[in-house]
Formats: C-alpha cells, sequence, structure tokens
C-alpha cells in the first residue's frame, strides 16, 4: 500500500482562497494551550460523537447558504449515505458529494464499532458550515452549543472532522 504524501494544508487553503478572489484567509492565534484531557476508559469502551465542519445536511434540511453561518445540522447516525448532501463556499465539494463518507465517516466509525475498535457511535452527528470568519461567533455560539448537545448525548471522545 502506497502512502499519499502530505497536505500542505495551510498553502492549499492561502491557494483556494486566492482562487476564489477572497483576501487571505485569517488564521485564529490562539495564545494559551488547550487542556489535555485523558480519556478515563480505553476507545473500545467509549461512545464516540461526530461533528464536521464539511456543510453536510440530510436531504429535506435546509441546507447552509452562506459565510459565516453558525447554524448546526443534526444527522442521525442511521442516515444513509444517499440522502447526505453538502454545501460550502470555501472547498471543493466534487468528493463529499461523491461519497458524504469523506466529510462525515459514518461508514468508517461504524466498521470500528462492529470490529470492536470503538464502542459506539453517538445516535446524532453534528454538522456545521466551516470557513467562519468570525472566531468570537465560533467560541460563544457553536462550541457551546456542541458542548451541550455531547454531554447531553453522554458521549465520551468526540471527532472533529475539519474541511
Amino acid at each position: 500500500m502506497s502512502s499519499l504524501p502530505p497536505v500542505d494544508h495551510i498553502q492549499r487553503t492561502r491557494d483556494q482562497y486566492a482562487s476564489l478572489g477572497y483576501p487571505p484567509y485569517a488564521w485564529v492565534k490562539e495564545h494559551t494551550q488547550p487542556p489535555f484531557v485523558a480519556l478515563k476508559k480505553p476507545l473500545r469502551e467509549c461512545r464516540l460523537g461526530l461533528v464536521s465542519s464539511g456543510g453536510v445536511y440530510k436531504a429535506g434540511q435546509v441546507a447552509f447558504h452562506y459565510k459565516d453561518d453558525i447554524s448546526l445540522r443534526v444527522i442521525d447516525r442511521a442516515t444513509p449515505a444517499s440522502e447526505l448532501r453538502a454545501t460550502h463556499f470555501a472547498y471543493d465539494l466534487t468528493d463529499a458529494r461523491r461519497d458524504p463518507n469523506v466529510v462525515l465517516p459514518f461508514a468508517g466509525l461504524k466498521r470500528l464499532v462492529d470490529e470492536g475498535a470503538l464502542g459506539e457511535l453517538a445516535n446524532n452527528a453534528y454538522t456545521f458550515m466551516g470557513g467562519i470568519y468570525s472566531a468570537r461567533k465560533v467560541r460563544e455560539h457553536i462550541a457551546p452549543e456542541l458542548v451541550q448537545r455531547f454531554v447531553r448525548d453522554e458521549v465520551d471522545v468526540v471527532l472533529l472532522v475539519p474541511v
């Protein structure tokens, strides 16, 4: 099995924004390290929460529609891939529309549960449209809402799939 070369996400983002005619991306600079929290039990006993910034939504839900859209979509883990859609202003959606698992990896996570490497997947996944220019909006709106939902869902660990 051959390995793929690493992707320089910073340069890729700069190039993509330039190609779309946007001003240079303003990277968020944090001045404090987040606290490290070790798992209290093995991953094979954990309930995993899933969140993606890939703009994924279920057919019938309102699509994400503008830059700085800070709304969330709730997607049941049993939702077939054929019912998932993706929209986003800042990345090439070709692969996400062909196979939503590239940005919302239900299939791979379910396989890990079946293999016993992961205890279980929470019933709901949460999605939003990344590329939000306001770090304040993420800190004050999206992050607290996600924390509240993951606490309610009694998850042990969360996987963020950034796009």
